[in-house]
């Protein structure tokens, strides 16, 4: 099992590797962060634009090779990412904003992940009853519920809630206060603000896990090892919970694994509703300002979240069925 798991980790290096530097090189096809200084006022000649970029590694009049080497000889040999345009560490960034979107997503996803399971063996249990057809209906409308609709309601009965208390119970912006200090006070602090966003999240994404667990039961439930379970004297619930439910997991979990990097790069919208300062709006912040660097540090950070995703879906592989332990 551990040689199987470094075989894959040293092969999703590899990957991460050369995705990276590809991202390299479209990054500079596709992006210019001369154009930053384009139309300032009082304007900047070319040469004081290369004195600004040049030594940050950003000039188009290097050869390509050269700038490759200086940003992949600076990760190689100290971590260096680079500096933005405007001179701001890449380093910084991404070791700031990486925390602040695992304190947004991940537990948004556990939630949605545990909602929509447990959803998913209640109503395939009761297959068409009436409780099946309301968990369906429900699930079917939040789905189509766009996140920035969630988000702009939970925000509207928050503030609804706050005004009628008259006390700030939740915070609608910002992922903390300042001057904040001591444990308890920080701890309230952060569920105040990470209330709202988490319940937007929730609402947007646990139908998916709901409606792909209850189809992965209701396949499971009728096949022959689960009748022979129940022949053997198990009662349905027990069937379903020792030998369906493990099965049916295993897709569901390897699903959850894979959202991973999709979780910490994309939630765009919901930073911009809730103003956390997250990477999913440093990549776009990056991509708006040419920030060359940055737009390659948010792939690659992609690419490593992709990696564990893999590894993580394989370990839970691993633990669900016991045919692929045998293997």
């Amino acid at each position: 099992m551990i040689k199987y798991l470094l075989r894959r980790a040293l092969g999703w290096l590899l990957m991460i590797v050369v995705a990276t530097n590809l991202t390299f090189f479209l990054a500079w096809g596709f992006l210019d962060p001369r154009s930053n200084y384009v139309g300032r006022r009082p304007p900047l000649s070319p040469e004081q634009i290369d004195n600004v970029l040049i030594p940050r590694n950003l000039s188009d009049t290097v050869p390509l090779i050269e700038r490759w080497w200086n940003w992949f000889s600076g990760i190689l040999f100290r971590w260096d990412w680079g500096v933005s345009p405007t001179g701001q560490s890449v380093n910084e960034q991404v070791s700031y904003r990486m925390w602040v979107s695992a304190e947004l997503v991940l537990g948004a996803t556990i939630i949605a992940a545990v909602l929509g399971i447990w959803l998913g063996v209640y109503t395939a249990s009761r297959q068409y009853k009436l409780a099946d057809r309301i968990g369906q209906a429900t699930s079917i409308i939040t789905m189509n519920v766009n996140i920035i609709v969630a988000g702009l309601a939970v925000v509207l009965l928050a503030i609804s809630l706050n005004e009628w208390t008259g006390v700030r119970i939740f915070y609608v912006t910002g992922s903390s206060s300042p001057g904040v200090t001591g444990f308890f006070p920080v701890l309230v602090d952060t569920l105040q603000h990470l209330t709202l966003p988490t319940i937007a999240l929730v609402i947007v994404g646990y139908a998916q896990y709901h409606f792909l667990q209850r189809s992965l039961l209701l396949d499971n439930i009728n096949a022959d090892y689960v009748r022979t379970a129940r022949a053997k004297g198990l009662t349905k619930a027990q069937a379903v919970r020792k030998h369906a439910l493990r099965t049916s997991l295993i897709p569901v979990a390897t699903q959850v694994a894979f959202t991973i990097p999709t979780i910490f790069t994309g939630a765009i919208l919901t930073e911009r509703i809730f103003a956390w300062q997250g990477m999913g709006r440093y990549f776009l912040d990056t991509i708006n300002n040419n920030d060359i660097n940055g737009v390659v540090a948010v792939a690659a950070f992609g690419a490593v979240l992709t990696a564990i995703g893999a590894v993580l879906a394989d370990i839970i592989v691993v633990v669900l069925d016991p045919r692929v332990r045998v293997s």
